[in-house]
């Protein structure tokens, strides 16, 4: 079996999202669109907002009617009326004229600008003073300044949130077109993993890594089906695998991916119809010994059976797969990653990039990363850390004080 084990680069391995198509689309209404990922591109066919308004309690104006007043040489205004919400006055605005105007009010023709409440003092029911000088334009919203008719107001590929959500309210959308959310199955392998609920006998283990996928895989809007545990026995983890791959678009199978005689995952894969392996081994640690292959059309992963390596795999390589068929492609977020002091000297080893666990202290102003040194099977690790840093494959190590990059956990 170790002719399967070449291993790939992390670019090399993000390359065969490719070889996966996106999921099909489905229409939703706009109420249910919140989380979901937007399809297609959504073209404005109309000026937002499409008349100019107010945005203070005040006096609609000439913004030259007021240059140069102050509160010892202030600006004498006639009052026109009142422009009524959600309607248009008729009124119009010349020099030296003005017309109350609440906030979200239309503005009056002529009008360019507003004058806050607050800056005029009223003399009668027909002259208001202005005590403070604005510039056309201001506290106004423009005919289109929110967006312009025809210009692209939400991208395809996007996750709908709720300000995504207000925009297509905005523009009159009530049915959305939306990618289908990915089911990904997820299987435990192992003659030491016992059910969470069980206490472990000597030499074995709760399952943990069914909870931390799962976790994972909700966290990215998908829909986790778990298959359990199952035993270091090929026919049954056959039988399983064929029976999530008829039920789900991806598969997760954690356990059963190093090159150990004990190990059926590469079998199973290889006994399956229409399958190839893609990779066997990234160059990454922890996680190094991953397997991606293709069946049916859909990606198999065979993840390390440690649970920091399993979580720091899905955080780095499955997350760009499971965003892509789930429609993201190019508008998956990029990681947000924060820069800190890195507290104390790393060693790293060439060829390979090293992800470290730290957690993250804030001392005189700066932030600092501290690194949790453990083995890939202690899951203490991951709860103390807030995050992950990245060694690259041509580093041999971080010296203490350096400027480091932190993904966030």
């Amino acid at each position: 079996m170790k002719e399967f084990f070449k291993v790939k680069t992390i670019d090399q391995a993000l390359e065969y999202r490719a070889r996966f198509h996106p999921m099909q689309k489905e229409d939703v209404s706009l109420m249910e669109s919140v989380g979901r990922i937007l399809a297609d591109d959504i073209r404005s066919d109309i000026d937002l907002p499409d008349f100019a308004r107010s945005i203070m309690d005040g006096y609609a104006v000439k913004g030259s009617s007021t240059f140069g007043a102050s509160e010892g040489n202030p600006a004498y205004l006639k009052v026109k009326g009142t422009v009524s919400m959600g309607e248009s006055s008729g009124l119009s605005v010349g020099p030296g004229e003005t017309v109350r105007i609440s906030t979200g009010g239309m503005l009056p023709t002529g009008a360019d600008s507003v004058v806050m409440v607050e800056h005029t003092d009223a003399i009668d029911d027909t002259t208001i003073e202005v005590y403070r000088s604005i510039a056309p334009g201001q506290n106004i919203v423009e005919i289109g300044e929110d967006i312009k008719k025809n210009e692209i107001a939400l991208h395809g590929g996007r996750r709908i949130r709720p300000q995504e959500a207000g925009m297509l309210a905005a523009l009159g959308i009530q049915t959305v077109t939306v990618f289908n959310n990915p089911t990904i199955g997820i299987i435990s392998t192992g003659d030491e993993i016992v059910p969470v609920g069980e206490t472990p006998g000597p030499g074995q283990i709760r399952d943990i890594n069914t909870y931390t996928l799962l976790g994972l895989v909700q966290q990215l809007g998908a829909t986790a089906i778990p298959y359990g545990i199952v035993h270091d026995d090929s026919q049954m983890l056959r039988a399983t695998c064929s029976q999530a791959l008829s039920e789900c678009d991806m598969i997760l199978v954690s356990g059963g991916s190093s090159v150990g005689t004990r190990d059926f995952t590469i079998d199973v894969i290889t006994a399956m119809p229409d399958s190839e392996i893609l990779f066997h081994g990234i160059s990454i640690s922890p996680g190094k010994p991953t397997i991606l292959a293709r069946i049916q059309n859909k990606a198999f992963w065979g993840l390390p059976g440690h649970v920091v390596s399993a979580m720091v795999v899905f955080s780095q390589i499955v997350k760009p797969f499971i965003e892509h068929i789930s429609g993201q492609g190019d508008a998956a977020p990029q990681k947000n990653r924060l820069t800190a002091r890195l507290s104390r000297n790393l060693a790293s080893a060439q060829g390979r990039v090293d992800y470290i666990r730290v957690r993250l202290a804030h001392k005189a102003g700066i932030i600092w990363a501290e690194p949790i040194l453990g083995k890939s099977g202690l899951i203490n690790t991951m709860v103390k850390a807030d995050g992950l840093i990245e060694i690259g494959m041509n580093t041999e190590g971080l010296d203490k004080g350096s400027e480091v990059e932190v993904i966030p956990l």
